[in-house]
């Protein structure tokens, strides 16, 4: 079988890994089907791309923002031109449904509109001074080389959320994808270097975490690190980072809690619930993953659901017809089907799904039926951990504050969900949700680039995404003009 090798994108040009090995990007849905291969990468790779970034950085810092943000707005045309095209490839490698890839590539082109407005927004502030003829204040100045380590569940979005904020904010970048999904990575460098990015701003070193991921959090010359991905994984970033004091921004994992009240319109509930558990497989950090149920219509919930879920079409996510698409290898599988005996073995009930799709049509691919445990408590392992696969839990409570503190019990703090029509509940789930995102009458799944993105706890370490991202990717300075044409010693001479 024929296929495409890829190569590392480092100071502009294509060049294979040091070690000549390759890694292969196979097809969920069928891994007969060789998406390409890439680079194998270690630290010598990173250390060309970390130079090369450098190199990059002392011209790129001193393009006007605006002028950055310009060639962000054309990478979005680019993008816009491409949609189908790289949301086609993206379903190939990833496995997501059609209908899923072209919002992933809809959101990096909203995030490139979105980021280039902030071209002419990079503020800073001025403020008087304690002293007589002078003149203060602060302004915004680029990191360097930020590292960043994606992963495969959003392959071109969430590259896009780190990208484009710290371009526009001057800085260089060197990315590691994800090896499962690299190519949708490739497909948005490849808009921005159409539109016109300057060789070396943005390098790609493709490779496995350990080989290429940690000597890039390592190294000396990487200013700060953009991660998302597990929790285990990001305590070892932000631990490994640490020792040479780079900032780390983390968005790791999520246990989310739709919670369904007595008094909610419950049509509205249920297809909530369906896209939230199930949308992009189950595999996305924000999934419904915890259904609270009011006891008053926990039945009649789960009837209907359960029905509603052994009917979603599984299968290759490029028929349009496909509701839900593959698991994305065979170890997001495995991770399903431990999880599913561990509930059970805990006292849940299987309603449906519960193993994997080997039948007919499946052979070759990794899918996993989708399912639903009733009778989870709380306490369960699989109330409490990250399955990241097709697997939600029904949980059942008597009050609204039990279901507060039922959604809260948990090491992650990701995004909550609502329903119900009372208003007064509504404000106090949205101030007592321990979570980054609260929804009300809206699935756990759906935000948008111009707010903040991310969470609390476990979930993350305080940065965001979106709206604040520019914090992270720029450093304060302040800065002090004296026209007074003679010595003066600010606090000391204040005090006289």
């Amino acid at each position: 079988m024929s296929y495409t090798t890829y190569q590392n994108f480092i100071g502009g040009e294509w060049i294979p890994a040091r070690s000549g090995k390759t890694l292969l990007n196979l097809r969920p849905a069928d891994h007969r089907d060789v998406v390409g291969a890439f680079p194998s990468s270690g630290a010598e790779d990173v250390a060309l791309a970390v130079a090369a970034a450098k190199k990059a950085f002392a011209t790129w810092r001193l393009v006007p923002a605006p002028k950055r943000a310009e060639i962000l707005m054309r990478a979005g045309l680019v993008l816009q031109q491409r949609k189908e095209q790289y949301a086609r490839e993206m379903t190939r490698e990833m496995g997501k449904v059609l209908a899923e890839t072209r919002g992933d590539v809809q959101e990096a082109i909203d995030e490139a509109f979105y980021v280039a407005g902030e071209g002419r927004r990079l503020f800073g502030q001025t403020t008087p001074s304690e002293l007589a003829n002078k003149f203060a204040m602060s302004v915004r100045m680029p990191v360097g080389v930020v590292g960043m380590i994606t992963p495969w569940n959003f392959p071109m979005a969430i590259p896009s959320w780190k990208l484009f904020p710290a371009l526009v904010s001057g800085n260089a970048c060197v990315i590691k994808p994800a090896e499962d999904t690299p190519l949708s990575t490739y497909n948005l460098v490849a808009a921005l270097v159409e539109a016109g990015l300057p060789a070396g701003v943005v390098n790609i070193v493709c490779g496995l975490g350990p080989d290429a991921g940690a000597p890039l959090v390592e190294h000396p010359d990487v200013r700060a690190i953009s991660f998302t991905g597990s929790s285990e994984v990001g305590s070892l970033v932000a631990q490994r980072a640490a020792a040479t004091f780079k900032p780390v921004s983390l968005e790791m994992g999520g246990k989310n809690a739709q919670i369904v009240m007595d008094d909610a319109n419950l049509e509205l509930a249920l297809e909530g619930a369906l896209w939230g558990a199930f949308g992009t497989t189950g595999q996305r950090c924000t999934a419904t993953s915890r259904i609270l149920l009011q006891k008053g219509i926990a039945q009649q919930f789960t009837g209907e659901f359960v029905a509603r879920a052994g009917k979603l079409k599984v299968g290759n996510g490029l028929d349009e017809a496909t509701e839900v698409g593959p698991q994305v290898n065979q170890s997001q599988i495995e991770t399903s089907t431990r999880y599913v005996q561990i509930a059970l073995a805990e006292g849940a009930k299987l309603l449906t799904g519960g193993k994997a799709l080997t039948d007919a049509g499946y052979q070759g691919g990794t899918f996993f039926a989708p399912t639903v445990l009733g009778g989870v408590r709380p306490a369960m392992r699989i109330a409490r951990e990250e399955v990241f696969g097709p697997v939600v839990s029904l949980i059942e409570f008597d009050t609204f504050e039990e279901a507060i503190e039922i959604a809260n019990s948990i090491d992650y703090g990701l995004s909550t969900s609502l329903y119900t029509k009372d208003v007064n509940r509504a404000y106090v789930a949205m101030r007592d949700l321990e979570a980054g995102i609260t929804y009300i009458n809206a699935p756990t799944i759906g935000a948008e680039v111009h707010l903040p993105f991310g969470g609390v706890k476990q979930t993350g370490n305080g940065h965001r995404e979106g709206l604040g991202s520019i914090d992270f990717y720029t450093t304060w300075k302040a800065v002090y003009v004296d026209y007074s044409d003679k010595l003066q010693r600010a606090q000391i001479d204040n005090a006289e």
